[in-house]
């Protein structure tokens, strides 16, 4: 069983997400396939159906959030000594070459990775092009979307 890592964050939100499917969302499933099942033939019965596919997909959620807390290498950046390196966890803050825009990435796990809230999965492509890299240094990445060149202007271990 091979360790995962993830953040002292990321291990917080699964166990919150844990909680949630377990004391919310398991309970109001098992309520609508009793209120279903009320309804009479379950063979034609859509609510039940309904309920019982949610069902599946909580509890299969439930088994992968078991397992991921069971093999969580949980890392804890504010307690590594700062080297300047790119590692997981670390925040950097990089220059698109190419744009000139500045973006801040946060190089996490696979479970936590959401290009939306800028954090990166640490072995995506710029997550890989990153690790070990320093604060000056350019990075030059391939992407499915094209090459991208990027300046770390700055590492952050918070």
């Amino acid at each position: 069983m091979e360790k995962e890592p993830i953040t002292v964050n990321g291990l917080q939100s699964l166990k919150s997400e844990l909680e949630d499917l377990k004391n919310v969302q398991r309970p109001k499933v098992v309520e609508a396939i009793a209120e279903a099942r009320s309804h009479g033939d379950l063979k034609e019965n859509a609510e039940y159906h309904a309920a019982k596919e949610q069902q599946a997909l909580i509890e299969s959620r439930v088994v992968a959030i078991n397992d991921l807390i069971a093999r969580a290498n949980v890392i804890d950046v504010t307690k590594i000594e700062n080297e300047g390196k790119v590692i997981f966890g670390s925040t950097v803050k990089l220059k698109d070459l190419n744009t000139e825009k500045e973006i801040v990435y946060k190089l996490v796990g696979q479970d936590e990775a959401d290009i939306k809230k800028n954090l990166i999965f640490f072995k995506s492509p710029i997550g890989k092009a990153l690790i070990g890299r320093g604060k000056g240094e350019m990075v030059n990445v391939n992407t499915p979307s094209g090459e991208k060149n990027f300046e770390i202007l700055n590492v952050e271990y918070i």
